[in-house]
């Protein structure tokens, strides 16, 4: 049991703390997709292959994904406005770091030093918004909280169109890296001087040896599906791919054997027997691994292929983003009324979107960044319906007790399979584009997006039949 020190928290600034940390969560969420736009760009300037491009992406989410959970009980340990402010410096200096790497290789290490920092500084966010609003305002906080998580996606596919094209001071694409200095130093000033000190809990201890043994192992498992094809898929690849399945496996009992010295595990252990939950997780993973890769092709598509410039490519997404927030307002209504069902509606109407995207490259000639934007408006409702109720569908089969190591595997779930998806997909990309074209390849994507929508929905419907 974690005991907390009964300290008064000071709440009579709270909106503006909201402010402060989802100022911060906003940063974060821009980040995620700014690079995307930039990426093509990076590419050339940097003389970086596909699979360095696609380590770029997927090397950020992994360190993100493996230290989580451990900058959530740092949080706990050191209290959450210091570890806030640290994750928030670290931010800013691994991001001036990345707008500042000479080579691919460079910035892939840039990058998951960003990575780790954000998962100091994003748990944080959460934790003081648990801790500010336990009251009537709960409701409008988290609202607030969803809205700007939403519009992220819009800011930073508009963001990075506007930086690359208006190449301030000659930066090209470093700026999408630099702006976020400034902005980190006015979120670190406001916190220092407006964030209240809360109650740190007692007993909590970290597991370093497993997050450790967790990223070696996702990177073993991640890495050669990134670099597979620059070394022609050699026989040493697929070992390291097996030697990542028995990391992954040997975290599993390190785990355990933690529990059983009395330690702090970095994952509930009774969650791996919940079979439901178990369930939710495989259709997280296959919904998030079919999520972040479909950005990355089709920036890639778009600017190579289709010579559309950056600043068109990332306005494409805009409205994508924007049809994204409104379904996740109406999903929650819905899933009220229908459960699960609305998430399986949501599935299919990606397949819809997909379809139609590749019904369009294939009867047009040259489709313009307006026709792609209509198109994929489809594709970003069905995506809205199916992410905002989807942590609640799959949570909702967690005892209480457990909530917050749930919420910690979600997480860390959704980070994976949106590594995988970066990983497998840009791959196969990547490769049939050198054999074939460019279109071709966008084709074959959008199967394996179809096959991993999919399988999500199988797994959805698997539970809404367990439920009934």
């Amino acid at each position: 049991m974690h005991e907390i020190v009964s300290t008064p928290v000071d709440t009579s600034r709270r909106w503006w703390v909201l402010a402060i940390v989802v100022a911060a969560q906003f940063m974060f969420g821009v980040d995620a997709f700014i690079v995307n736009v930039a990426i093509p760009t990076i590419a050339v300037e940097l003389h970086a292959s596909p699979a360095q491009i696609e380590a770029v992406i997927a090397i950020y989410l992994i360190g993100y994904a493996t230290l989580v959970v451990t900058g959530g009980r740092l949080g706990d340990i050191y209290g959450t406005r210091n570890v806030f402010v640290a994750g928030v410096a670290g931010f800013s200096l691994t991001s001036l770091w990345c707008g500042l790497a000479q080579s691919g290789p460079e910035l892939i290490t840039a990058r998951l030093a960003q990575g780790a920092t954000a998962a100091l500084m994003v748990p944080q966010v959460l934790a003081t918004l648990h801790l500010l609003f336990s009251d009537s305002a709960r409701a409008r906080a988290f609202g607030i909280y969803g809205i700007v998580l939403g519009l992220a996606g819009a800011a930073g596919f508009m963001l990075g169109g506007v930086l690359v094209t208006l190449d301030l001071a000659g930066l090209g694409w470093r700026a999408v890296f630099f702006v976020n200095v400034p902005c980190g130093a006015v979120i670190i000033a406001a916190a220092l001087s407006i964030m209240p000190t809360v109650p740190r809990r007692v007993g909590t201890r970290l597991d370093l040896p497993g997050a450790i043994v967790l990223f070696a192992g996702l990177l073993c498992l991640i890495g050669p599906l990134l670099f597979g094809h620059d070394v022609g898929w050699a026989a040493w690849v697929w070992l390291v791919m097996a030697a990542g399945v028995a990391i992954i496996a040997a975290f599993v009992r390190l785990e355990r054997s933690v529990a059983r010295r009395g330690g702090m595990p970095l994952i509930d252990l009774s969650l791996l027997s919940d079979l439901a939950f178990m369930r939710g997780l495989v259709a997280v993973f296959f919904f998030f691994f079919a999520n972040l890769s479909f950005y990355l092709v089709m920036t890639m598509f778009m600017q190579e292929a289709l010579q559309i410039a950056p600043l068109q490519a990332g306005l494409v997404f805009v409205p994508l983003a924007l049809t994204f927030v409104v379904a996740s307002r109406h999903s929650g209504v819905r899933a009220l009324h229908r459960g699960t069902l609305v998430l399986i509606e949501g599935c299919g109407l990606q397949v819809v979107g997909l379809a139609a995207l590749v019904t369009m490259v294939e009867t047009t000639a040259a489709p313009s960044a307006l026709m792609l934007a209509l198109v994929l408006m489809i594709f970003g409702y069905g995506q809205g319906l199916v992410m905002a109720p989807l942590s609640s569908a799959v949570l909702s089969t967690v005892k209480p007790a457990s909530a917050g190591a749930g919420s910690g595997m979600y997480g860390t779930t959704t980070q994976i399979g949106n590594a995988a998806g970066v990983a497998a997909i840009g791959a196969v990309f990547f490769a049939i584009e050198a054999m074939t074209s460019a279109r071709v390849a966008l084709f074959a994507a959008c199967a394996l997006f179809v096959l991993s929508i999919m399988s999500s929905a199988a797994f959805l419907s698997w539970m809404r039949r367990a439920k009934a």
